[in-house]
């Protein structure tokens, strides 16, 4: 079984990394951007029977900090 986490900035956290992607993309001409938020992917391979609520577990002590970001869990077939 796979699962994806997607980790992101929770609003109102500063993200120096989305400002800089920001910029680089105006310095490119693509001046349509109003916003950029960076975030992560990660992709676990699990053992088959691996619950929610295990995943869940990894990401609150491990994958995401959950002071300043939000993940979200995708399950893969």
């Amino acid at each position: 079984m796979k699962a994806r986490i997607f980790v992101t900035l929770k609003t109102g956290v500063l993200d120096p990394q989305g400002k800089a992607i920001q910029h680089a993309l105006d310095g490119l001409g693509f001046a349509g951007v109003n916003d950029v938020r960076a975030g992560k992917l990660i992709e676990l391979d699990l053992a088959d029977g691996t619950s929610e609520a295990e995943i869940d577990d990894m990401c609150r002590k491990l994958l995401a900090n959950t002071v300043i970001e939000n993940y979200r869990i995708e399950q893969v077939a």
